[in-house]
């Protein structure tokens, strides 16, 4: 297994202008924990919600976003922005490469209605490859309710979801139950960071592809560590989740026939034929 160092950034944010404050404690992380390879923080952690203050949209930030990936030298998710173009506002989280290259953006397919109005709706999932590792997805907060989202970032390769979230209602303990089930339903790590302080409840939490948890933070400020392992992920989809399900072929299979043709059919294909596993 080739190392692969994670660290979910739960922090006490103010409700808006937190860019000094993430920027400090992905400093912190990485000099605390040289070895990290990605750092994921909450949704709107520097802005917070309401998409009429322009001064915190994406493109304010664009530049020094890409300059701290780069001084830092890791793959970073700085939680989800504001974005303006011509089609509408969209909540979008960017993601930078150990280069301070933006190499892809997540749009969030589902504004939380009717609370997030004026939001612009995503068409597209996001799955993005770090080379020679493996495939990481994203999707953000109220997504986590809709488990089309989830399997169709897992049947396009995505081996790692990160979730960025902001939840500061009494329905966390519910999502915080989809965490788990959806890191075994779709034989992944899930990665959940929600926002704390005045801007959300914390309680992120961490499960891996057998569904079991990793992490569970409390409701202050805490950086989740995480070491995934893609082979082991890999393995649980070939075998199926402890020797048993293997709902990513038995999907690939037998797949809605509408479906079938967003499907990754070479990715699906790797995974081998559905059935028991054989002793090594």
């Amino acid at each position: 297994m080739k190392p692969f160092s994670i660290a979910a950034i739960q922090l006490s944010l103010e409700q808006k202008d937190n860019f000094l404050l993430l920027e400090k404690k992905a400093k912190e992380a990485v000099s605390r924990f040289p070895w990290l390879h990605l750092i994921v923080f909450s949704e709107l952690a520097v802005g917070g919600v309401g998409s009429k203050d322009t001064i915190f949209f994406l493109n304010e930030y664009m530049d020094k976003l890409k300059d701290l990936s780069k001084e830092l030298a890791v793959w970073l998710v700085p939680g989800s922005f504001y974005e303006k173009t011509e089609a509408g506002i969209y909540n979008t989280a960017p993601i930078f490469n150990p280069k301070g290259e933006l190499v892809s953006k997540c749009r969030k397919l589902y504004p939380f209605l009717p609370y997030e109005i004026g939001i612009t709706a995503g068409e597209d999932i996001c799955v993005f490859d770090v080379p020679k590792i493996g495939k990481i997805g994203v999707h953000i907060c109220y997504d986590l309710w809709f488990p089309e989202t989830s399997r169709a970032l897992a049947l396009n390769g995505a081996e790692v979801i990160l979730h960025p979230s902001l939840t500061d209602t009494c329905d966390r303990d519910v999502e915080r139950a989809m965490v788990k089930a959806t890191a075994a339903q779709q034989q992944c790590y899930y990665i959940d960071v929600n926002a704390g302080g005045k801007q959300g409840c914390g309680l992120s939490l961490i499960a891996g592809p057998d569904g079991e948890i990793l992490h569970d933070a409390n409701i202050g400020e805490e950086i989740m560590l995480v070491e995934v392992d893609f082979a082991r992920v890999r393995r649980c989809r070939q075998r199926g989740l402890k020797g048993l399900g293997q709902p990513i072929k038995s999907y690939r299979d037998n797949a809605f026939k509408e479906l079938k043709e967003s499907l990754d059919k070479n990715y699906l294909k790797e995974l081998g034929p559905l059935e028991k596993p054989k002793k090594e």
